[in-house]
């Protein structure tokens, strides 16, 4: 017996919207994650992006637990010395709360070419609209 390997073409790519009002971070981020890679589905390869797309919804209504909101911080060097950069998790989510569920996706997934593809799989919406009716989302309830 041969050991199943899906082809690019076979992989079917179903769309998912997330609404992540009262939502726990991390615990959504996971399932998010999940989604993206495809390991919910049978033919799941760890060489192959066989993910689905995920719309996510009400960014700007997340919730942390814990002191988190103010201790939290993200950092990010330019590369010159002295370039370091950080902004607490409070002033993250006032300014760019698309961008708090994105780095806390993107560190659960591979670190690599085929982990940027599918972090372009992920669309994510402060308000409760989104654009993508045409392709017919299903609900997800995490």
């Amino acid at each position: 017996m041969k050991t199943y390997s899906p082809k690019q073409g076979e992989i079917a790519r179903e769309w998912f919207v997330v609404d992540a009002q009262d939502k726990i971070l991390g615990r959504l981020a996971t399932q998010i994650a999940t989604r993206l890679r495809g390991k919910h589905k049978p033919e799941y390869a760890p060489h192959m992006d066989t993910g689905d797309f995920v719309v996510v919804v009400n960014a700007e209504k997340i919730k942390v637990t814990g002191a988190k909101l103010e201790q939290k911080k993200y950092y990010s060097h330019s590369g010159y010395v002295g370039g370091i950069r950080e902004i607490a998790l409070k002033d993250l989510l006032a300014k760019k709360p698309e961008e708090v569920i994105r780095k806390a996706v993107r560190g659960m997934l591979p670190k690599n070419r085929m982990g940027r593809a599918m972090l372009k799989k992920l669309k994510i919406y402060a308000g409760g609209e989104h654009p993508h009716g045409a392709q017919g989302p299903k609900p997800l309830d995490i």
